[in-house]
């Protein structure tokens, strides 16, 4: 049996044992032992992972990770959500829909210091949720729109999902969190407009509310000042060269623990827990790069990733096809996988294959586009039914509200997403023109 034949057969089986629900880091990792002895040895195999740990995850790269991680988790238990919501609702809350459009905005500055998609969802739905239905909103627009902020934690810098992107693909992670800023500000002003949209097809599913004096809109501004420092300090140092990526999520972390004992929102339990938490969410994380990383040098021996880019790169197919079937597959798989495995799983073959292609651009470039369309398209994914994590995580904190409403909720939202998809595609320089402002 040929290497090829080898790595196609473990494709297959890892999506077999992904679709009967068998944990993806043991899957990835079962499917890509079994290959590496079939292609190498056991004797090999043990002694890759005699090492492997160690290398892998005493990286300086890797400790971004959990300390983003754990500034999300202080964050949050910091009452930041709640200032962030209110201050938002005080400035748009009186436009029709404003309500859903400051959750949104809302959404997205606290993914900012998140990272997260899933924490972003739920934290903001803790706070917004209750607010919008209280306010008459349908329960199909209130979970809608904050099923849709929610995924902007996967994209607006600091993202956790960017970084196993860099990590993986050897990208700078600095010009990648710009590379990702106007795709980011895009979501946001699609999402306004598609609940504008909405609210005027169906106004009964959004009551209006009187405007806030501008004194008091101002004065709101002072709930924030603490997430603007921190936004400030930690990506203007990234972004600014004061700092690395991993020395700016550690001063990120210092700021919001000195915030959040300094407004007395956390105290030494509370803080015990989020450290509970970032062990926890970390773990899951690693264990997801180890399983992933096995499979994916199982693949790499099979030579199969190179010759998948050797073929796509002389065969007569345009390159823009073969991009448009690959944001296809994401589309379909993100549907049923999270992002994080998805990246990890499908990375490794097809980034090759895209800088192989030739696309008119530099080859920086390209990889930043791809990588950018590439988080967009598995963003999508945490709102697409049937399994959009997102849609799940706030249909679990609105009991009251079916399942069916909450997909119809989430409708608008994957129009607009399918519109910035093709915005991205193509206008490739919206994924890296402000990496060339700043570097030229």
């Amino acid at each position: 049996m040929d290497a090829f034949t080898i790595a196609s057969m473990m494709v297959v089986l890892l999506l077999l044992l992904i679709f009967i629900r068998m944990p993806i880091a043991l899957a990835m990792g079962l499917v890509g032992a079994i290959g590496y002895v079939l292609l190498s040895s056991s004797a090999a195999l043990f002694a890759y992972l005699s090492g492997a740990w160690v290398d892998k995850f005493l990286s300086y790269e890797f400790a971004i990770v959990p300390l983003f991680i754990l500034m999300g988790h202080i964050a949050t238990r910091s009452g930041i959500s709640a200032a962030l919501f209110s201050t938002s609702n005080v400035w748009i809350g009186h436009l029709r829909g404003g309500l859903a459009m400051a959750s949104v905005a809302g959404c997205a500055m606290f993914g900012s210091i998140s990272g997260s998609s899933l924490a972003t969802a739920s934290t903001m739905a803790r706070v917004a949720l209750p607010e919008m239905r209280k306010a008459g909103y349908s329960g199909a627009l209130s979970a809608g729109s904050l099923a849709a902020g929610g995924t902007l934690g996967i994209l607006i810098p600091p993202s956790i999902v960017l970084i196993i992107y860099a990590l993986l693909t050897e990208q700078n992670i600095v010009k990648l969190f710009l590379a990702a800023t106007i795709p980011g500000l895009l979501a946001v002003a699609g999402f306004f407009i598609a609940i504008a949209v909405y609210v005027r097809m169906f106004p009964d599913e959004a009551p209006t509310q009187d405007k806030a004096p501008l004194k008091v809109r101002l004065k709101s501004l002072g709930q924030i000042w603490h997430i603007v420092l921190i936004f400030v300090v930690v990506l203007g140092g990234i972004y600014g060269g004061l700092f690395t990526p991993a020395e700016g999520a550690s001063v990120g972390v210092v700021i919001t623990l000195l915030i959040g004992f300094g407004t007395r929102q956390l105290n030494m339990r509370a803080l015990l827990e989020c450290l509970i938490d970032t062990a926890a969410s970390s773990a899951m994380i690693f264990t997801i790069v180890f399983g992933a990383d096995i499979f994916n040098v199982a693949l790499a021996l099979s030579r199969m990733p190179i010759e998948i880019a050797d073929y796509f790169g002389g065969v007569g197919i345009a390159p823009i096809w073969i991009m448009l079937a690959m944001i296809a597959f994401y589309l379909v798989m993100g549907c049923v996988m999270d992002s994080l495995s998805l990246i990890l799983l499908t990375v490794p073959v097809f980034f090759p294959t895209v800088m192989a292609l030739d696309f008119g651009l530099m080859p920086e470039q390209q990889a930043m586009w791809f990588g950018i369309i590439t988080l967009v398209v598995v963003e999508m994914g945490l709102i697409t039914p049937p399994v959009g994590m997102n849609l799940f995580v706030i249909s679990s904190m609105a009991k009251d509200i079916p399942t069916s409403q909450i997909f119809r909720g989430a409708t608008p939202f994957i129009i607009a997403e399918f519109l910035r998809i093709a915005l991205l595609v193509s206008f490739p320089v919206l994924s890296f023109w402000l990496v060339d402002l700043v570097a030229g």
